[in-house]
């Protein structure tokens, strides 16, 4: 039996709702204990943002060198906007190429004296997560740091992050920044935000420019090749073929680890032409076991893939019961019937109850009928699928939705025909 909600006094009936296979024993047993070994953990859809597992994923935490994901994506829009081009030489301040001699830190060495393009240091900020790298392109970008993580706050204020507390390009902890530390920040402070807030900027990254994923499955490459320090650069991520947790299908995305995050990591997976997004913000026991981070991922993705599938409910075409057509008034015909303009689809998942069918009427309805002359395929009502537990979707995302659309032309009649209606009316409301 479906539920239904009703909006604007329509109602698409239960009985109505037809063509539902059901397919509780294809999840795997393990779904309802499932639970990631992490103290913040989120799966989404990479297309639709949908959220298939979430675990504490809004408590706000440290995130490590997650933080270049926004970096990476600043630089990739000021590309593409014609601010800087991967060819541009980048001038090396001071303060980076201190930072980049720092052997705690991952880094590759930049010296003053030779010339680095771009798109050097974005590679050595996207494969090896240098920071030096990071902050040379922030000071390229936006003229210094500081600046820059203004344009990072921006950013992500406009992708509805609120929580996020920012205070450098890198991730660091501030103590490594000395006196170059965003201005009123604390000589401790380090980047933090939430679990969904690091989904939300993963999806942007990869959707909005894919080719990052080309540079995040890199396994490994050159730096600085021409210059006196030359650096072979290995990604950081072990889920790339050759390493030891290597996952078919994984391209990216970022890691990230400080004393304060934990081992943290943003992973991204492709299987039968579907992408996923995980984020693991620190590993339980990454102290004990290096590779925790990408185990739990591992686990993470295995269990969406295993147990998340899309599910039809109608056909493109077809009708729905109680909802086969609307009035017209002053139509030729005093109706005109409503079929869907696309599949009504719904995401199906462990413990998500049955689905339910919410219909909202669009701009062009108004007292629960429409005004001639009326197009074929107008849009009469948005139609969407949920569940009762219904885990949502992230910030900037909303479920798909499909539309009862008119499936015919109605004209307006004409003044002969309209007169004799009203004054049909006027007698039979008299009577």
């Amino acid at each position: 039996m479906f539920k239904s909600w009703i909006k604007k006094g329509l109602a698409i009936c239960a009985a109505g709702l037809i063509g539902l296979s059901t397919v509780g024993g294809s999840l795997t047993a393990q779904a309802a204990d499932f639970s990631v070994a992490a103290s913040s953990a989120i799966a989404i859809d990479a297309t639709s943002g949908k959220i298939f597992y979430e675990q504490n994923s809004q408590e706000v935490r440290g995130i490590a060198s997650l933080t270049k994901m926004i970096t990476l994506y600043l630089t990739l829009e000021a590309v593409k906007d014609n601010k800087i081009s991967w060819d541009d030489s980048v001038t090396i301040s001071d303060y980076a190429a201190e930072m980049s001699q720092d052997m705690e830190l991952s880094n590759v060495p930049l010296y003053k004296e030779n010339q680095y393009t771009v798109k050097e240091l974005f590679d050595a900020s996207a494969i090896f997560s240098a920071n030096a790298a990071a902050v040379s392109l922030a000071e390229k970008i936006a003229g210094s740091e500081p600046k820059f993580v203004d344009m990072m706050k921006e950013k992500l204020t406009s992708w509805g992050i609120k929580d996020a507390k920012l205070v450098n390009a890198t991730g660091l902890n501030n103590s490594y920044l000395g006196d170059h530390r965003y201005p009123g920040s604390a000589s401790d402070a380090e980047n933090m935000m939430s679990a969904q807030d690091v989904a939300v900027i993963a999806r942007h990254l990869i959707t909005d420019y894919p080719e990052i994923l080309k540079v995040s499955s890199t396994p490994t490459q050159s730096f600085g090749e021409g210059t006196y320090a030359p650096v072979e650069m290995t990604n950081w991520n072990w889920m790339l073929k050759g390493f030891d947790f290597y996952k078919e299908g994984v391209d990216g995305l970022k890691t990230g680890t400080t004393e304060l995050a934990g081992a943290c990591f943003a992973g991204t997976m492709i299987k039968d032409d579907w992408r996923i997004i995980t984020v693991v913000l620190d590993a339980t026991d990454h102290t004990n076991n290096a590779g925790a981070r990408f185990i739990e991922t591992g686990k993470l993705m295995d269990y969406v893939y295993d147990n998340w599938q899309t599910k039809t409910l109608h056909k493109q075409g077809e009708q729905l019961q109680d909802a086969k057509s609307i009035a017209v008034k002053d139509g030729k015909e005093l109706s005109v019937g409503l079929v869907l303009d696309k599949d009504l689809t719904y995401w199906e998942g462990p413990s998500q109850g049955e689905p339910q069918v919410e219909v909202t009427a669009t701009k062009e309805v108004s007292n629960k009928q429409l005004t001639a002359p009326v197009k074929k395929n107008t849009a009469v009502y948005d139609v969407t699928v949920k569940t009762e537990k219904d885990l949502g979707y992230i910030a900037g995302a909303n479920p798909e939705t499909a539309h009862l659309n008119t499936a015919q032309d109605v004209e307006k009649a004409n003044f002969f025909v309209l007169t004799g209606r009203a004054i049909k009316n006027f007698f039979t409301n008299l009577f």
